[in-house]
This record gives structure tokens, C-alpha cells and sequence, in this order.
């Protein structure tokens, strides 16, 4: 009797541990193979945004522009002031200018680092 006991405690056992645990089940998946999925806004590539320039400040290098929405930095359309990269990049736009530009988040300020006239 008491080997009966032993072995029907032990295939008890088994049968309790081969059934997965609610609370435990995301502990044992195997998490390398899962699809991180990130917001788009986090995968989108920077590219040229659209805008119109509406001052440009070459002494301390920078450029108020009139933009769409910048997808990179999922910002909204709006009027705000920039800094040049390089205040180079400045002297070959004006007021009124219709313009595509390149802008980074560099530390929470906002940068161009490149501007072309729109086509």
C-alpha cells in the first residue's frame, strides 16, 4: 500500500507540473522570437519636411518657419523658431521662401541641419 501511495504522489506531481501556470505562462515564453512592434513614430525614418520660412536671424543662426506636420518627430503643423546647425545653411533663404528642411531633436532643441528651397 504505501508503494501505492509513492507512485500515485509522484504521477500526481508530474501531471501538476507538465500543466502550465496562469500566473507563470509569460515568464517561460521564449521572448527573442516575439515581434517588438514600436509605434511608427519611433520607426519612421527623418526626412525633409515641408515649410515657408518667415525670418531668419544669420547673426545668432536662427530661422522661424511655417511647417507641416513632421512625421519623425510626430510634430504638429506650427510656426517656431529653429537653430542652424550651421548659420551657413541661412544665407540662402528669405522671408517668404518656400522651403524643405531637415530638423533633429538634439537634446530637446529642435535643429536644422539642412534647408533647400521647395520644387
Amino acid at each position: 500500500m504505501q508503494v501505492l501511495k509513492q507512485a500515485f504522489a509522484v504521477c500526481t506531481a508530474s501531471a501538476l507540473l507538465s500543466i502550465p501556470f496562469a500566473g507563470n505562462a509569460q515568464s517561460s515564453m521564449d521572448h527573442s522570437k516575439m515581434d517588438h512592434v514600436k509605434p511608427e513614430t519611433s520607426q519612421t525614418i527623418p526626412s525633409m519636411s515641408d515649410g515657408e520660412v518667415r525670418r531668419v536671424d544669420l547673426e545668432t543662426g536662427k530661422i522661424t518657419i511655417r511647417h507641416g506636420y513632421i512625421k519623425h518627430l510626430d510634430m504638429p503643423s506650427m510656426t517656431m523658431v529653429f537653430t542652424a546647425k550651421e548659420k551657413g545653411l541661412l544665407t540662402d533663404v528669405k522671408p517668404g521662401d518656400k522651403v524643405k528642411f531637415m530638423v533633429v531633436d538634439e537634446a530637446g532643441k529642435m535643429v536644422v541641419t539642412a534647408i533647400t528651397p521647395a520644387q
